[in-house]
């Protein structure tokens, strides 16, 4: 049989810690978005991140890959996990609250087993996984409400930027694992990372100018945080965790990131967000736990009581 990975004490605080990291980059992605663009914050996040994992490749001494096919892989890596679903995000975040973009962030793993199913045979859409994307998919359809749809505005366009990068999140799963599954983890991010600095430094500079340093204070913090530690720092820590927990405990930061991303959004920018989008979450959460699966698996393995 094969054993199972259990959350130790130290791992679920490493969860924890890497669910409030995530959480908060929301938050500080929105504040540099008040002084540059949504290109320029991409291209900061994955320039400096890519110089701090480098750096761990280096200390570490890992062989780095000289295929060229390895470095296209990268380039598409890059291009499907960071430059579209960060700039779609990026975007979305100018025109919705932080809390909903968190929220709307979480069907990453509903579309990433949908797009598992249909590109490997050993994750096949089970009833359970059925069920549970059919629970996700109404919570985000909750969130956004079928009336926005409806009225069709920017806040609609906005949310379903969100998604799309979701989406994109999704496509990143099945390429990692169908090109980089051989390479450290720490030389995959890195070189993901890289590809995605090709991409985004030079777009940000067409689209919205030189970058620009001469910054304020707030905004070049808010740019350190998500890009070395919300972004590198963040990857070393998740690596830490599906090492230790395996993929399927790794789902629940999913759920943890949201809490965190509302409450900062609250404190910091006073979000408020409508009763439906807190009913989609409940729903959308629920719909990831049937995924999980562990909410089933002990119920049947609870004891009966039986009455004297």
């Amino acid at each position: 049989m094969t054993q199972q990975m259990t959350l130790s004490t130290r791992t679920w605080a490493a969860l924890i810690l890497l669910a409030m990291i995530w959480g908060a980059s929301f938050l500080s992605i929105r504040i540099a978005l008040d002084e540059i663009g949504p290109l320029t914050s991409v291209a900061h996040r994955t320039f400096w991140a890519m110089l701090v994992l480098w750096l761990v490749v280096a200390v570490m001494r890992l062989p780095v890959p000289r295929d060229p096919a390895v470095w296209m892989a990268f380039l598409i890596m890059g291009l499907l996990n960071n430059v579209i679903p960060f700039g779609l995000m990026a975007w979305g975040q100018l025109h919705i609250e932080t809390g909903l973009t968190s929220i709307l962030n979480a069907a990453t793993a509903v579309f990433g087993v949908i797009a598992a199913a249909i590109f490997f045979a050993d994750e096949r859409l089970s009833l359970r996984k059925a069920i549970g994307v059919t629970l996700g998919f109404t919570g985000v359809a909750t969130v956004i409400g079928l009336e926005n749809l409806r009225d069709f505005n920017l806040q609609s366009l906005a949310q379903l930027a969100v998604l799309g990068g979701t989406i994109s999140y999704a496509l990143a799963s099945v390429w990692g694992r169908k090109t980089l599954s051989g390479l450290s983890p720490q030389v995959a991010a890195a070189g993901m990372l890289t590809g995605s600095t090709l991409v985004t430094l030079p777009l940000a500079v067409v689209v919205e100018g030189p970058i620009q340093f001469d910054l304020a204070p707030v905004t070049l913090i808010a740019i350190a945080y998500y890009a070395v530690i919300a972004t590198a720092g963040a990857y070393l820590l998740y690596y830490y965790v599906l090492a230790r927990a395996g993929s399927g405990n790794l789902m629940l930061v999913t759920l943890l990131i949201t809490p965190f991303a509302i409450l900062l959004g609250a404190l910091v920018l006073d979000e408020k967000l409508s009763p439906n989008v807190y009913a989609g979450f409940a729903l959308l959460a629920l719909g990831l736990a049937v995924l999980d699966g562990r909410l089933l698996r002990r119920r049947r393995k609870s004891p009966r009581v039986v009455a004297d």
